[in-house]
C-alpha cells in the first residue's frame, strides 16, 4: 500500500451563504427566492457551452442542496459538514496523483434537481438545445402557417383541410370560441432534424373573418336587431339568429330603441372550461323607408296629445 498516503485535503468550496448572498440568518423563503434567481441567470439551457457558468451554476446547486434542507443547514451551522456537504474530518485519503476519494465529487444530490423547481420554465426553453450539447435527441425547425376561418367557424369549432408546401394534406381541428390571432400546435408537422431527430412542429395562426351580423366580446355575442314602429308598441314574437340557428325572442310592449334582451346560454360554449357565453340583442326601431300619410297623420293627432318629448327629461340639468 505503498501508493498511499495521508494528508490533509484543502477545501476550496466557498461558503453556501456567500454563493447565494444570503445573511445566515435568511429565512427559508429568502434562500429559495436567491436560489431561483441565480439559477435563472446560470442554467445551462440559458448559457449554452460555457463552461464557466456551468460550473458555477453547480456550485449554486450545491449550496442551495445545503442550505435549503432544514437538517443539511442545521448540521453545516454546527460545523458537522462542510461546504460541500461532507462529514468533516481531519484527515481523508487521497490517492497520490489520481482522483481525490471524496470531496465535492463525492457529493450525494440524494434526487435533487433544479429542474424540480423550474421545470416549466425551463422546458419551454429547452427545445433544439438539447441536441447540441448531447443532453438528447434534436428537434427539428418549426414552421409557421397562418389560416383564415369564418366567424362560426371560431365561435362553434370545425375541421379545416389545408395543403402544407410540401403537398401534404392535414386536418386542422379549431377548437370552439378560438380567438383572432392564436396559433394552434401541430406537433411532429414540422421540418425534419437532419441528424434523425424529432421532427419540429407546424404551428398555424388563426385569423377570424368579421361576421355581417355578429359581434363577440369574449364568449358574449352581441346583435343589432331591427324592429318595426307596431312591434316595438305593441310587442311581438320574432326570430332572431344565433350562432347555432334560429330562436324565438319576446319584444315587450312598449320597447325602446337601444334597448338590450339577453338570450342565455346563446354565446360561445367552452367544452374544456364547461363555460358558455349568452347573446345579448339591441333593439333599433326602424321606421317605413317610403312616407306613409297615414303612419304621419295618426303620430300627428298622437302627438298633440302628448305634447312631452324625451328632451324634456334633462330640463333644469
Amino acid at each position: 500500500m505503498e501508493n498511499w498516503h495521508k494528508k490533509p485535503v484543502q477545501c476550496d468550496m466557498r461558503d453556501p451563504y456567500d454563493i447565494l448572498g444570503v445573511p445566515r440568518k435568511a429565512s427559508d423563503a429568502e434562500i429559495k427566492k436567491a436560489y431561483r434567481k441565480l439559477a435563472k441567470e446560470l442554467h445551462p439551457d440559458v448559457n449554452p457551452d460555457d463552461s464557466a457558468v456551468a460550473e458555477r451554476f453547480k456550485e449554486v446547486s450545491v449550496a442551495y442542496k445545503i442550505l435549503g434542507d432544514e437538517q443539511l443547514r442545521r448540521r453545516y451551522d454546527a460545523g458537522e459538514i462542510g461546504p460541500d456537504g461532507q462529514e468533516k474530518s481531519q484527515f481523508r485519503y487521497e490517492y497520490a496523483g489520481g482522483r481525490p476519494g471524496g470531496g465535492a465529487e463525492g457529493f450525494d444530490f440524494g434526487g435533487f434537481n433544479a429542474e424540480d423547481i423550474f421545470g416549466e420554465f425551463f422546458s419551454n426553453m429547452r427545445g433544439d438545445r438539447r441536441g447540441r450539447r448531447g443532453g438528447g435527441p434534436r428537434k427539428g425547425t418549426d414552421r409557421a402557417y397562418k389560416i383564415t376561418v369564418d366567424f362560426l367557424d371560431a365561435a362553434k369549432g370545425a375541421t379545416r383541410r389545408v395543403t402544407l408546401p410540401d403537398g401534404k394534406m392535414l386536418d386542422i381541428k379549431i377548437p370552439a370560441g378560438i380567438t383572432d390571432g392564436k396559433q394552434i400546435r401541430l406537433r411532429g408537422q414540422g421540418d425534419a432534424d437532419p441528424g434523425g431527430g424529432h421532427k419540429g412542429d407546424a404551428l398555424v395562426e388563426v385569423s377570424v373573418r368579421d361576421h355581417p351580423l355578429f359581434r363577440r366580446d369574449g364568449d358574449d355575442i352581441h346583435l343589432d336587431l331591427p324592429i318595426t314602429l307596431a312591434e316595438a308598441v305593441l310587442g311581438a314574437r320574432v326570430e332572431v339568429p344565433t350562432i347555432g340557428g334560429n330562436v324565438k325572442l319576446n319584444i315587450p310592449k312598449g320597447a325602446d330603441s337601444g334597448q338590450v334582451l339577453r338570450l342565455k346560454g346563446k354565446g360561445i360554449h367552452r367544452a374544456r372550461a364547461k363555460t358558455t357565453g349568452n347573446q345579448f340583442v339591441r333593439l333599433q326601431i326602424k321606421l317605413p323607408e317610403q312616407p306613409d300619410p297615414e303612419l304621419e297623420k295618426l303620430i300627428k293627432k298622437w302627438a298633440e296629445k302628448h305634447p312631452d318629448t324625451p328632451f324634456d327629461r334633462f330640463a333644469g340639468s
